[in-house]
């Protein structure tokens, strides 16, 4: 019982006096709010680097929607230029004799506008589209998954800083009961009924609660600039939970919780996705060796004209417009490779997808059976505090009758103490469990 005790009551003497000015100070704080689990996480969420981060890759791939849409569009493009041009040698006699110099229009002008318009590219365009409403379908579900995230991880820290003050406040109450019993003590040792031994074995198990109490206020800080840190609020900040929730879909059952997870699991839909490009990928491979037809067009405005002779120093207009296609001969037997790795890149994927939904389904067994086990140790808790009072209550009358011993009076106490952290501890860590739940099944 010792050891098993000592983790909640291990201490020093000394801290008899060192707790009264540390809780005064930790009571002085001035700088306090009082907050909810929804409103940590609305503060959460907008805090969050993460999160933030994941939107704005949301954002990168609907603009890569938009971008490809943007080519069905044809491509158009104007240009000028303005060139000097030098006499042309004509050499008669040889490379090695005076050539004569041929006079030519020396300034060229040309301003000129083209287009091409894709009417056909083996459908790749439609494929590109498709692939990046894919991605941006999986930046949205990441995104959404980030916030899950950041929810249980804040759900998480405030429901440690909600177990560290529900533990304060049963070691203040015991702490205060066992002064009182101490002073009802040293009454029956200056009657010489109890021996000194008794009191200073009380005075220690005091000692001890209160270094508890210590390391319990020190938890709290700990824990509570780790949620100022989360929440965007400042380190100096004293956070103070509402009062526990304990409004817990506790009848559902398994097969309702796996059909939430395959409705809305979060690797799932991405490894859902995942094989949607693979597929598409495959699709875009063999398009590799369909034809590719388009139309073009040019108008230009040149000086000198020297697309018809004789040439002559005046300026002249020329419009040109056709449709050009073209079918990659090569591909017959460069693309036989390709085809064959994205067949297999989707089969691959098909394979994780399935290895994905199993270990979904394993997950979300395993979290169910956790928060069912902990709505169990919860009444196992129950049962146990009233069963640990009982002892107490039997032995201190036993005590101050003397017919027990004070080793007794001390383990029973004890065992109150244990058995109500031990019910707090469960409380909140059936919270946890349903809200790991909830983050798994992607309800969160």
């Amino acid at each position: 019982m010792k050891l098993r005790t000592s983790i909640y009551l291990a201490g020093l003497l000394f801290a008899n006096c060192a707790v009264p000015s540390y809780g005064q100070a930790f009571n002085a704080a001035n700088d306090t709010i009082k907050i909810s689990l929804s409103e940590a996480w609305h503060r959460a969420e907008e805090h969050s680097r993460l999160i933030e981060i994941k939107k704005k890759a949301a954002g990168i791939a609907n603009e890569e929607i938009k971008d490809a849409r943007m080519e069905r569009y044809p491509e158009v493009g104007i240009k000028g230029s303005a060139e000097k041009a030098s006499n042309i040698p004509v050499y008669e006699d040889g490379l090695f004799s005076k050539p004569t110099q041929h006079e030519v229009i020396h300034t060229l002008y040309k301003a000129s506008a083209d287009f091409y318009l894709n009417i056909y590219n083996g459908n790749k365009l439609n494929l590109k589209i498709e692939e990046d409403k894919t991605l941006h379908q999986i930046s949205l579900i990441e995104k959404d998954q980030a916030v899950s995230d950041i929810h249980y991880r804040t759900a998480a820290l405030y429901l440690d800083l909600q177990k560290s003050y529900i533990f304060r406040g049963l070691i203040i109450q015991d702490i205060a009961d066992q002064e009182k019993q101490l002073n009802e003590i040293r009454a029956f040792y200056k009657n010489g009924t109890v021996l000194k031994s008794d009191v200073l074995r009380v005075e220690l198990e005091l000692s001890r609660r209160k270094m508890t109490l210590v390391t319990i206020e020190n938890d709290i800080l700990i824990v509570n600039q780790k949620l100022n840190i989360i929440t965007g609020e400042p380190d100096e900040r004293v956070i103070v939970p509402t009062d526990p929730d304990t409004h817990q879909d506790e009848f559902a059952g398994y097969e309702k919780y796996l059909a939430d997870a395959l409705q809305h699991s979060f690797s799932f839909h991405i490894s859902e996705r995942q094989t949607e490009l693979s597929k598409i990928h495959l699709r875009q491979v063999k398009a590799n060796l369909r034809p590719k037809a388009g139309m073009y067009g040019e108008f230009y405005y040149a000086n000198p004209q020297i697309f018809l002779y004789p040439y002559n120093p005046y300026w002249y207009s020329l419009g040109v417009t056709g449709v050009k296609v073209s079918f990659p001969l090569s591909e017959l037997y460069h693309n036989t490779h390709k085809v064959r790795a994205a067949k297999l890149e989707l089969e691959k994927e098909e394979e994780a997808h399935k290895d994905t939904e199993d270990k979904v389904r394993q997950q979300v067994k395993e979290a169910f059976l956790r928060y069912k086990e902990a709505l169990v140790q919860i009444g196992v808790a129950e049962v146990n505090v009233t069963h640990a009072q009982e002892n107490a209550r039997i032995i201190r009358n036993t005590y101050f009758n003397q017919t027990s011993l004070i080793t007794d009076l001390l383990d029973a106490d004890v065992q109150v103490l244990q058995t109500r952290f031990e019910l707090a501890a469960a409380k909140i860590m059936a919270q946890n469990k349903y809200y790991l739940l909830q983050n798994i099944t992607g309800i969160l």
